[in-house]
């Protein structure tokens, strides 16, 4: 059994995975534990909750992984993860977390987003700056900006609260003058959403895992502390995997 826990960066995956992999909300802490006591055999985490519930322990990632159990992220919390646990075992996939596991990125804050329920598709409400940075560098190559502009706009996308970073406001606080609509017109036709793509890129990754190999790597054993089994004893599962 295969689990993935994805939302906002990948709202349709339900339709992308069919049958093949379960699709399931955003990670929170306990969630990695109760899919591998479900009986799951690969686990992917794009998305993590964190700010009103605890996130998804790097302990219950590492048991997933001494347990036998592969384990994949991308993209977001995923990507964070993988970055922190890869030299244990954790497959991470995509260029958000080459950033992250080589240093080039090290705020989490980088891949957060607002966004709306995921009754109505988890609709983004703010551009995570992962994005916001693939599209200026897009449109670097394009010689679609000036340099010293594009350089200006990601400073500004930089400094903006991840709850309150889109392009109108990366525009406003610019201040473009009389070009502002036509370059938000720019902005918006060329977007790249790079945690789609990478969460693309695991889901794919995932379809074609075949259990072999053990996940774990590294001479390393797993502690069970009197903190882990404080935690265990308590019920993990907070929704059904």
């Amino acid at each position: 059994m295969k689990i993935l826990f994805v939302g906002p960066s990948l709202p349709d995956a339900a339709a992308l995975c069919g049958d093949a992999i379960r699709v399931r909300p955003p990670a929170a802490h306990g969630d990695v534990l109760a899919a591998v006591r479900a009986g799951a055999t690969a686990i992917g985490i794009v998305d993590g909750n964190f700010e009103h519930v605890a996130p998804v322990w790097h302990k219950e990632i590492l048991h997933a992984l001494d347990k036998g159990v592969a384990v994949f992220g991308a993209a977001s919390m995923g990507a964070l993860r993988a970055a922190e646990c890869d030299t244990f075992g954790m497959v991470g996939i995509g260029s958000i977390y080459e950033d992250y596991a080589t240093g080039r990125r090290i705020d989490d804050a980088d891949v957060a987003l607002l966004h709306g329920p995921a009754e109505l598709g988890y609709p983004a409400l703010s551009l995570p700056l992962v994005n916001v940075d693939a599209t200026l560098d897009r449109l670097e190559v394009l010689e679609a900006i000036d340099k010293y502009d594009i350089s200006r706009l990601r400073d500004i996308a930089d400094s903006l609260f991840y709850k309150e970073r889109t392009w109108p406001a990366v525009l406003k606080k610019a201040g473009m003058g009389e070009g502002e609509k036509s370059l938000l017109q720019l902005l918006h036709a060329t977007t790249v959403n790079r945690k789609r793509e990478d969460a693309l890129t695991l889901v794919a990754a995932m379809r074609s895992f075949l259990p072999g190999a053990p996940a774990k790597q590294g001479n390393w054993t797993f502690r069970a502390t009197s903190l882990w089994r404080t935690a265990t004893d308590q019920p993990t599962a907070q929704r059904n995997v």
